[in-house]
Protein backbone atom coordinates (compact mmCIF):
# COMPACT_ATOMS: atom_id res chain seq x y z
CA UNK A 1 0.00 0.00 0.00
CA UNK A 2 1.13 3.33 -0.80
CA UNK A 3 1.45 6.56 1.01
CA UNK A 4 0.63 9.66 0.13
CA UNK A 5 1.99 13.04 1.36
CA UNK A 6 -1.49 15.63 1.39
CA UNK A 7 0.72 18.74 0.55
CA UNK A 8 1.44 17.32 -2.53
CA UNK A 9 -1.57 14.67 -3.26
CA UNK A 10 -3.49 17.40 -5.19
CA UNK A 11 -6.44 16.37 -2.81
CA UNK A 12 -8.42 12.44 -3.44
CA UNK A 13 -7.70 12.72 -7.42
CA UNK A 14 -5.11 11.95 -9.72
CA UNK A 15 -1.74 12.61 -10.15
CA UNK A 16 -0.53 11.84 -6.82
CA UNK A 17 2.87 11.24 -5.52
CA UNK A 18 3.18 7.80 -3.91
CA UNK A 19 5.62 7.06 -1.58
CA UNK A 20 7.13 3.66 -0.12
CA UNK A 21 8.37 5.37 3.45
CA UNK A 22 6.23 6.31 5.68
CA UNK A 23 8.63 9.42 5.63
CA UNK A 24 6.78 10.09 2.57
CA UNK A 25 10.11 12.70 0.71
CA UNK A 26 10.68 14.03 4.39
CA UNK A 27 13.82 14.00 6.21
CA UNK A 28 14.10 11.73 9.34
CA UNK A 29 13.01 13.06 12.47
CA UNK A 30 16.29 13.33 15.19
CA UNK A 31 15.35 12.89 18.23
CA UNK A 32 18.22 13.94 21.17
CA UNK A 33 21.75 13.36 20.40
CA UNK A 34 22.63 9.91 21.98
CA UNK A 35 22.25 6.61 19.17
CA UNK A 36 22.12 3.54 20.25
CA UNK A 37 24.71 1.34 18.09
CA UNK A 38 24.48 -2.09 20.00
CA UNK A 39 23.36 -3.75 23.28
CA UNK A 40 24.13 -6.90 25.21
CA UNK A 41 22.56 -8.69 28.48
CA UNK A 42 25.08 -11.51 30.04
CA UNK A 43 23.08 -14.90 30.09
CA UNK A 44 23.42 -17.83 32.28
CA UNK A 45 26.48 -18.86 33.25
CA UNK A 46 28.41 -15.34 33.18
CA UNK A 47 31.04 -14.10 30.17
CA UNK A 48 34.30 -13.17 30.56
CA UNK A 49 34.08 -10.01 28.46
CA UNK A 50 32.16 -8.14 26.27
CA UNK A 51 32.95 -7.07 22.64
CA UNK A 52 31.39 -3.97 21.17
CA UNK A 53 33.01 -4.56 17.69
CA UNK A 54 32.60 -2.97 13.76
CA UNK A 55 31.74 -0.03 15.46
CA UNK A 56 30.92 2.56 12.91
CA UNK A 57 32.47 6.04 12.55
CA UNK A 58 29.58 8.27 11.68
CA UNK A 59 29.42 10.15 15.22
CA UNK A 60 31.46 12.45 17.33
CA UNK A 61 31.95 10.55 20.95
CA UNK A 62 30.92 7.13 21.97
CA UNK A 63 29.44 5.98 25.24
CA UNK A 64 29.28 2.56 27.03
CA UNK A 65 26.50 2.55 29.59
CA UNK A 66 26.78 -0.72 32.01
CA UNK A 67 25.16 -2.10 35.30
CA UNK A 68 27.03 -5.47 36.16
CA UNK A 69 28.49 -7.28 38.76
CA UNK A 70 31.40 -9.95 39.14
CA UNK A 71 31.12 -13.49 39.57
CA UNK A 72 34.57 -13.32 41.73
CA UNK A 73 34.29 -10.54 43.89
CA UNK A 74 34.40 -6.99 44.46
CA UNK A 75 36.43 -5.49 41.15
CA UNK A 76 37.40 -3.18 38.42
CA UNK A 77 36.25 -3.30 34.57
CA UNK A 78 39.17 -3.18 32.50
CA UNK A 79 39.16 -1.90 28.71
CA UNK A 80 40.85 -2.74 25.81
CA UNK A 81 40.82 -0.67 22.24
CA UNK A 82 41.16 -2.47 18.99
CA UNK A 83 42.26 -5.92 20.36
CA UNK A 84 45.53 -3.86 22.13
CA UNK A 85 46.91 -6.12 24.64
CA UNK A 86 50.37 -4.03 24.56
CA UNK A 87 51.41 -1.58 27.20
CA UNK A 88 49.55 1.32 25.83
CA UNK A 89 46.84 2.32 28.41
CA UNK A 90 47.37 4.73 31.51
CA UNK A 91 44.76 5.98 33.68
CA UNK A 92 44.47 8.10 37.21
CA UNK A 93 40.93 8.17 39.27
CA UNK A 94 39.87 9.67 42.32
CA UNK A 95 37.54 7.47 44.75
CA UNK A 96 35.43 7.31 47.74
CA UNK A 97 34.09 4.47 49.47
CA UNK A 98 32.05 6.13 52.12
CA UNK A 99 34.69 5.10 54.79
CA UNK A 100 37.59 6.76 52.98
CA UNK A 101 38.86 8.54 49.77
CA UNK A 102 41.78 8.09 47.69
CA UNK A 103 42.80 8.76 44.38
CA UNK A 104 45.10 6.25 42.08
CA UNK A 105 46.95 6.35 38.85
CA UNK A 106 49.22 4.24 36.80
CA UNK A 107 51.00 4.28 33.25
CA UNK A 108 52.06 1.55 30.70
CA UNK A 109 48.99 -0.71 31.43
CA UNK A 110 48.13 -3.45 28.98
CA UNK A 111 44.20 -2.81 29.32
CA UNK A 112 42.91 0.50 31.57
CA UNK A 113 41.48 -0.30 35.57
CA UNK A 114 40.18 3.00 36.08
CA UNK A 115 36.58 2.09 34.06
CA UNK A 116 34.11 0.35 36.63
CA UNK A 117 33.90 -1.14 40.20
CA UNK A 118 31.62 -3.68 40.08
CA UNK A 119 30.32 -5.83 43.30
CA UNK A 120 29.97 -9.61 43.52
CA UNK A 121 27.10 -9.73 45.94
CA UNK A 122 24.07 -11.20 43.82
CA UNK A 123 21.32 -7.99 45.05
CA UNK A 124 24.22 -5.25 44.01
CA UNK A 125 25.53 -4.43 40.64
CA UNK A 126 27.59 -1.76 39.72
CA UNK A 127 26.78 1.28 37.50
CA UNK A 128 29.19 2.70 34.80
CA UNK A 129 29.07 5.58 32.14
CA UNK A 130 32.27 5.31 29.80
CA UNK A 131 32.59 8.17 27.71
CA UNK A 132 35.64 7.51 24.54
CA UNK A 133 36.12 10.93 23.21
CA UNK A 134 36.88 12.04 19.57
CA UNK A 135 37.13 8.10 18.70
CA UNK A 136 37.50 8.70 15.11
CA UNK A 137 40.74 11.28 15.38
CA UNK A 138 43.65 9.92 14.11
CA UNK A 139 45.56 13.41 15.09
CA UNK A 140 45.82 12.80 18.66
CA UNK A 141 45.67 9.92 21.24
CA UNK A 142 42.40 8.21 22.36
CA UNK A 143 40.98 9.79 25.82
CA UNK A 144 38.49 8.28 28.42
CA UNK A 145 36.54 9.47 31.26
CA UNK A 146 34.55 7.01 33.53
CA UNK A 147 32.06 7.21 36.35
CA UNK A 148 30.89 4.55 38.09
CA UNK A 149 29.89 2.94 41.13
CA UNK A 150 27.51 1.05 43.68
CA UNK A 151 25.79 1.32 46.91
CA UNK A 152 25.35 -1.70 48.96
CA UNK A 153 23.33 -0.45 51.84
CA UNK A 154 25.90 0.61 54.14
CA UNK A 155 28.59 0.26 51.82
CA UNK A 156 29.47 1.81 48.60
CA UNK A 157 31.85 3.13 46.01
CA UNK A 158 32.04 5.85 44.04
CA UNK A 159 34.95 7.09 41.65
CA UNK A 160 35.30 9.77 38.55
CA UNK A 161 38.41 8.62 36.30
CA UNK A 162 40.10 9.12 32.89
CA UNK A 163 42.20 6.98 30.51
CA UNK A 164 44.38 7.07 27.71
CA UNK A 165 45.45 4.79 25.31
CA UNK A 166 48.51 5.81 23.58
CA UNK A 167 47.50 5.19 19.58
CA UNK A 168 46.42 7.59 17.39
CA UNK A 169 44.65 4.90 15.41
CA UNK A 170 40.30 5.54 15.10
CA UNK A 171 38.57 3.33 17.84
CA UNK A 172 36.71 0.44 15.93
CA UNK A 173 36.55 -1.66 18.91
CA UNK A 174 35.81 -1.86 22.83
CA UNK A 175 36.47 -4.82 24.76
CA UNK A 176 34.94 -4.86 28.54
CA UNK A 177 37.11 -7.53 31.06
CA UNK A 178 36.32 -7.63 34.77
CA UNK A 179 39.50 -7.68 36.91
CA UNK A 180 38.12 -11.00 38.88
CA UNK A 181 35.98 -13.84 37.69
CA UNK A 182 33.30 -12.97 35.13
CA UNK A 183 30.80 -10.39 34.30
CA UNK A 184 27.64 -12.55 36.25
CA UNK A 185 24.16 -12.56 34.51
CA UNK A 186 22.06 -9.89 33.80
CA UNK A 187 24.71 -7.98 33.74
CA UNK A 188 24.20 -5.25 30.75
CA UNK A 189 25.76 -3.31 28.58
CA UNK A 190 25.10 -0.74 25.58
CA UNK A 191 27.02 1.27 23.33
CA UNK A 192 25.97 4.65 22.34
CA UNK A 193 27.03 6.85 19.90
CA UNK A 194 27.13 10.95 20.30
CA UNK A 195 26.66 13.33 17.46
CA UNK A 196 28.42 16.30 17.65
CA UNK A 197 26.75 20.44 17.42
Amino acid sequence: MGVYKLSTAGGLATPRTNYSSFLAGNPAVEFGSYFQIASTTVGSGGAADVTFSSIPATYTHLQVRGIARSTSSECDVKVQLNGDTGSNYAYHRMYGTGASVGADGSASQTTMFYCGRINASTSVFGANIIDILDYTNTNKNTTLRALMGFDANGSGYVSLGSGLWMNTNAVTSIKLIPHAGNFAEYSQFALYGIKGA
